[in-house]
């Protein structure tokens, strides 16, 4: 028995020395040598497949554009490009100077977008210049553009462009800032005018450029009456402009914050629940309140009540009566008749706009800056005017009532905008008559003039001299337009000019005929 104990323990003993050897080997293994480098390999626990499979981190959300804003696109797309096209169509400096207006243009858009996110401006700080400030540079680099060329054959499309330019400034108007486009326009139309009046019977590619050029203020002016009528709108719970500015141009804007990545050694976290349903939106629920009675039935269903019709009556005092005190009778505030009741269309809430006899009169101007007169708000109290002209000056009337301006000697051209009542007496013009928004305009001509262009004209009488019978009128959006010339007795004869035209297609020549609409009988 004893010799079978011993015999089992040494039978242990071997094995735990077996045992022992194996685990040294195997440490000795596992062990890199002193000075070596260790490498660990990260290890894999899932699948490669799986590892493919696993879908990347989703893509920031970006910040809804406003609608103002996908608006200007859609005018910078269509409108600006259509100009810029056409002005690359001619190249030279006018695809150069289309290429700043663009800019501008651009930052304008820039602008817009950054003030729908961002806290309001005092446009009297220094943060809101620097704001503008690239839109500014855009401004001046155009103007110089024609500064710097006064030699090039076209210096009057340089020009146009130049003198419009500042319709990018309506961005500043903090109420109505479609007048300072339309101003602008007028503006423009001088040389723009004198462009097309040159290159119409030889290259109607300049007429059709500067046409383009002015559908950017037409476009524009109902842009800014849509969606900035009463100025640009800032965002009250926007952040600082600068801050919003630093976060558009590094594109962080529309950047959301991405999820930590799963540790390599477990398996990635499982997908979010999916939403839950909409909520439903519970329309028309309440119940409906039985219909009352109309007519002549809801009278009788009043009267079959009893003492409780006049339930809701209110009770009148004997001092309130006005047939038993003479007093309140004398005193009563109660209109006569619907005459004495509000004519105001304007909504309730708001100021209707002051008739022109209370606004601020200002002050008579006449003053030549460079080569051009500027004669503003005369009247009659203020007298005729009267101008000695060269034929390098052009004269620009606005804003004038009741008032005769005289223009002697040979001058370049007339420009007339909203004005109402005036004379004007020329000798000579190189260029044209441009009357623009005009009411009771009369011209008298005593020499001669190459062209008269009326537009939106309302009222209007022209005197030709012998001289000036060969004179083109050309009219848009006018009434009541005649013209008086002298014949072979030197009898004055007065001509009206045709307010209806009938435009048919002719099948057989396969054009649209125009012909003008003349009234017998």
């Amino acid at each position: 028995m004893a010799t079978n104990n011993m015999h089992n323990l040494v039978t242990l003993i071997k094995r735990l020395e077996a045992a022992t050897l194996r685990l040294e080997d195997m440490a000795s293994s596992t062990i890199p040598p002193i000075g070596s480098q260790i490498v660990i390999e990260p290890a894999s626990s899932a699948p490669a497949s799986t590892a493919a499979s696993t879908p990347a981190p989703a893509a920031p959300l970006a910040v809804p554009i406003p609608e103002s804003v996908e608006r200007f696109d859609e005018f910078l797309n269509q409108t600006v490009q259509k100009y810029v096209e056409t002005s690359n169509l001619i190249g030279g400096l006018v695809a150069e100077q289309a290429t700043s207006v663009l800019k501008g243009f651009v930052e304008t858009r820039k602008f817009l977008l950054a003030a729908s996110q961002s806290k309001k401006l005092d446009m009297n700080s220094v943060d809101f210049q620097e704001a503008i400030k690239p839109i500014s540079e855009a401004i001046q680099a155009t103007q110089e553009i024609k500064d710097k060329n006064r030699g090039s054959p076209f210096f009057n499309h340089l020009g146009m462009v130049a003198d419009g330019i500042m319709l990018l400034a309506w961005i500043t108007v903090q109420s109505r800032p479609d007048k300072l486009i339309d101003e602008s326009l007028s503006s423009a139309e001088y040389l723009g005018n004198r462009v097309m009046q040159a290159n119409k019977n030889t290259d109607p590619q300049h007429t059709e450029w500067v046409k383009t050029f002015y559908q950017i203020f037409k476009d524009l002016s109902e842009y800014a009456k849509e969606y900035y009528n009463n100025g640009i709108v800032w965002n009250p719970n926007g952040k600082p402009y600068k801050e919003v500015v630093q976060r558009l141009d590094s594109g962080s804007a529309a950047s959301a914050p991405t999820a930590s990545p799963a540790p390599s050694g477990g398996a990635p976290p499982p997908p979010p629940p999916p939403p839950g349903p909409p909520p439903v939106l519970k329309i028309n629920e309440q119940k409906a309140e039985p219909a009352q009675p109309a007519g002549f039935s809801s009278v009788m269903s009043e009267l079959n009540k009893g003492e409780a019709v006049t339930k809701g009556l209110k009770k009148v005092d004997k001092s309130q009566m006005t047939h038993k005190n003479p007093s309140l009778r004398a005193g009563s505030t109660v209109p006569d008749g619907p005459a004495a009741r509000s004519k105001n269309p304007a909504p309730p809430g708001t100021k209707p706009p002051k008739p022109e006899s209370m606004r601020a009169k200002k002050p008579a101007k006449k003053v030549l800056e460079g080569n051009k007169w500027i004669i503003e708000n005369y009247d009659a109290a203020a007298g005729n005017v009267e101008i000695e002209a060269s034929i390098s000056q052009s004269i620009l009337i606005s804003r004038c009532h009741d008032v005769v301006i005289v223009v002697k000697g040979k001058a370049n051209a007339v420009n007339i905008d909203n004005c109402d009542k005036v004379s004007l007496i020329v000798d000579t013009l190189v260029s044209t008559v441009d009357v623009v928004r005009s009411k009771n305009f009369q011209l008298q001509v005593n020499e001669t003039i190459p062209t008269v262009l009326l537009d939106q004209v309302e009222q209007a009488t022209i005197w030709l001299s012998k001289e000036s019978i060969s004179t083109r009128v050309f009219q848009s959006k006018t009434d009541n337009v005649n013209i008086m010339v002298v014949d072979e007795n030197d009898d004055s004869k007065e001509l009206p000019l045709p307010s209806q035209i009938c435009s048919y297609y002719d099948p057989e020549k396969k054009e649209l005929i125009s012909e003008i609409v003349s009234h017998c009988g």
